[in-house]
């Protein structure tokens, strides 16, 4: 079954700005959290993951590029980028990143 966010994340009213992610549990540094965008044919999207974090100057979280290859090596027609915690992150904290697609 799909599930837009991780079970550890929940959205909630932001400090920051609108809606926002937070933890519903404590998150272990280093942490995965999944897909938070992706660029086809140019044009870069936001998951729901991507689309809920706020801006910080001073963020928990960090967009990890993944290189996109097949069993052979090629490239494929598409990146990746994936959240992953920069520290550990208590619970009811809000996640948050330092923008780099976007203009703030």
């Amino acid at each position: 079954m799909y599930k837009p966010l991780p079970e550890s994340l929940t959205i909630q009213p932001s400090g920051i700005d609108g809606l926002g992610l937070f933890a519903k549990e404590d998150i272990a540094q280093g942490k995965n959290l999944g897909m938070s965008h992706i660029k086809l044919n140019g044009n870069t999207v936001r998951t729901p993951l991507g689309g809920f974090i706020n801006h910080s100057d001073t963020p928990n979280t960090v967009k990890g590029e993944l290189l996109m290859t097949n069993e052979n090596g090629i490239k494929f027609h598409y990146k990746k980028w994936n959240l992953v915690t920069l520290r550990d992150i208590k619970k009811g904290e809000e996640l948050t990143i330092r923008y780099t697609f976007y203009n703030v």
